[in-house]
């Protein structure tokens, strides 16, 4: 490959120190180098990456206290080894954002208000049976929760298609939870872009517009954006355009659509 096919990339000269600390260091330098073409974060071991209760994030939050000062060839090689396991953990999908995924919010409408009058008890027995519907028809579909946020959660899907038939088998699903006469309604949204990986969580403005377009939707209801509908089969699916959407955060030209299978 020539010098003008690389010239985005950073290049680093280093200079090698023949002393026994000096080789080690520049070790250190060379591996913290390896780790920007390795799957994965390469800044895995800031306290963003590893802040979860993960095994492989509390480990990296030990060893990424190791020789803080100076660069070490053990916390380069640890921080890199749990790079990669953490990529692989997650399905390898990439970690710089470049690579396009639907990302999925999900809540309860209502739950609140509910579980204030219902109790502790009852609300969580509530959740429970919600999880055991809808976990499995995400992950069926290909999906991968992200991380559960209360009375809903966020999940990732490598195609929109795969995404709004999970969702809707979820919707379906948790028809049959029953816990003191209250049956769940599920509202959710999606949204097609690049987010960026940070850890095993995603950040970025993709990220947003998806829980934005999710706030807007009503109990038992599907809104995406216009970056999932322009990549959904009009034959399986009826999509109904939002005349209004209006949401700090959001692009103001953002489209949003309905959509339930036909």
């Amino acid at each position: 490959m020539s010098a003008g096919d690389r010239e985005d990339d950073e290049v680093e000269i280093v200079e090698i120190d023949p002393s026994p600390a000096g080789r080690l260091e520049t070790l250190a330098k060379l591996a913290r180098g390896a780790r920007r073409i390795l799957p994965g974060d390469s800044d895995f071991g800031d306290p963003m990456s590893t802040g979860g209760d993960q095994a492989s994030q509390v480990l990296g939050r030990r060893i990424a206290e190791i020789s803080t000062d100076r660069p070490s060839i053990l916390r380069e090689l640890g921080l890199g080894t749990l790079q990669v396991y953490e990529a692989l953990a997650s399905g390898g999908w990439d970690e710089r954002g470049e690579t396009e995924m639907t990302i999925v919010f999900t809540d309860l409408v209502r739950f609140s208000d509910w579980a204030l009058e219902a109790g502790d008890t009852a609300a969580t027995e509530l959740l429970r049976q919600v999880d055991r519907q809808v976990t499995p028809a995400l992950t069926d579909r290909g999906g991968r929760v992200v991380k559960r946020l209360g009375d809903g959660l966020m999940a990732t899907f490598l195609e929109p298609e795969a995404a709004v038939d999970a969702v809707l088998d979820a919707q379906e699903a948790i028809a049959a939870v029953d816990v003191l006469g209250e049956r769940p309604l599920m509202r959710a949204g999606a949204h097609h872009g690049q987010p960026r990986r940070v850890g095993r969580d995603y950040l970025g403005v993709d990220v947003n517009i998806a829980a934005r377009v999710a706030q807007a939707a009503k109990g038992d209801e599907l809104l995406v954006s216009g970056s999932v509908r322009d990549r959904l089969d009009e034959d399986r699916f009826k999509i109904k355009r939002k005349l209004r959407f209006r949401a700090k955060g959001a692009p103001k030209d953002l489209e949003v659509y309905s959509v339930a299978r036909r």
